[in-house]
């Protein structure tokens, strides 16, 4: 018993003596990665020096700010990285400081690990830990202008007046009210910046939902026969007497004008709030529904109907379109190059004047 007592010493003493010893090897090895560590700080705050110099030249260049305020802001840059150049090495210092005179045993003790500290402290300069500060502060440097996303979306709703353009005669002579014929537009579009770093020129797209109505002159209604929709003389006295076509399109438009930009070191915002802008385009769609609303008074009886018909309006509905003005309100224009009735022996084309919204 006495013998196997020995040799449980002997073997504990052994192990003692060989953890002090890997506890010894443990802590030089870290004094020697902190050691090279402060090798490369130098290096290291020349680089980031670099990036922000070419930054400042970079917005120099494009006339964003002075030469007197590029002159200041370098001498800033170089200023504060030679600051971070002395406090780097001040807190390694001190970490190789600590580790020599405790001999690694303070490490220990508080059970603090280097790796972790020197995380914490934001000194990891290898360059391969993304949780590092040089790796983050150098990809903060080394990162392009977040510029405004591409792509915004409005709900964009249109009213005002409508019409017909009569082959062969001038507006005047129409054969439709101009104040009574009214036309109702509701949609979503989309604006998307055409290139990356601008935002002068737009792609302006979206669907929408058009209402084209056409109250006749006089007397009159809409009358389909043998393949012709025409106006025709009511027997009994109107009092109301309108048209009305639904048709889906989707409209596309290039969209041109100055943006405020919103500036900081970071990013770059456009804002097209009370600025002026043009948009030249056009649409297609479908006709999706026509519909004739009378109001008469018929042996005394005031009768109202609501006549769903195909009225041989044409099923492809396409045109150009236009629009200018101010911020989210614009005065708007579209014209339809199809005619409104198929096989007509006298085409008409469809127009609209009035205000669009972008909201």
């Amino acid at each position: 018993m006495r013998i196997i007592s020995l040799y449980l010493a002997v073997l504990l003493m052994s192990l003692i003596a060989h953890s002090l010893q890997a506890q010894d090897e443990n802590y030089q090895q870290k004094i020697k990665v902190l050691q090279e560590q402060k090798a490369r700080i130098t290096a290291q705050e020349k680089e980031a020096l670099k990036i922000e110099i070419k930054d400042i030249n970079k917005r120099l260049d494009a006339k964003k700010i002075s030469e007197e305020e590029a002159k200041n802001l370098k001498e800033a840059a170089a200023v504060k990285r030679a600051a971070n150049i002395e406090n780097r090495i001040a807190i390694l210092d001190n970490e190789i400081a600590l580790l020599e005179r405790n001999e690694g045993k303070w490490l220990e003790l508080g059970q603090q690990d280097t790796t972790k500290v020197t995380w914490q402290l934001g000194i990891d300069f290898s360059g391969k830990d993304k949780s590092g500060f040089i790796w983050n502060e150098k990809q903060q440097w080394r990162r392009d202008i977040k510029y405004d996303r591409r792509t915004y979306s409005d709900l964009v709703m249109a009213i005002g007046f409508n019409n017909a353009i009569v082959d062969g005669q001038s507006l005047d002579d129409s054969p439709y009210k101009i104040g009574g014929s009214r036309f109702f537009e509701l949609g979503w579009a989309w604006r998307t910046r055409v290139f990356k770093n601008t935002n002068f020129m737009r792609f302006h797209y979206g669907v929408s939902f058009q209402f084209n109505g056409l109250k006749p002159k006089g007397n009159q209604i809409f009358v389909s026969e043998d393949g012709q929709t025409q106006l025709e003389e009511f027997e009994f006295d109107l009092r109301k007497s309108k048209f009305r076509m639904d048709n889906l399109v989707f409209p596309v438009h290039f969209e041109f004008g100055p943006s405020k930009v919103k500036e900081t070191e970071k990013k770059i915002r456009y804002s097209l709030h009370n600025q002026f802008r043009i948009g030249v385009g056009g649409y297609g769609g479908f006709n999706i529904g026509n519909r004739q609303k009378l109001k008469y008074t018929r042996n005394g009886e005031r009768v109202k109907e609501k006549l769903k018909r195909d009225y041989n309006t044409s099923d492809l509905v396409y045109g150009l379109s236009a629009y200018a003005g101010f911020g989210d309100t614009v005065l708007y224009m579209k014209y339809d190059l199809s005619p409104i009735f198929q096989d007509a022996a006298v085409e008409q084309n469809n127009i609209s004047l009035g205000l669009r919204f972008d909201l």
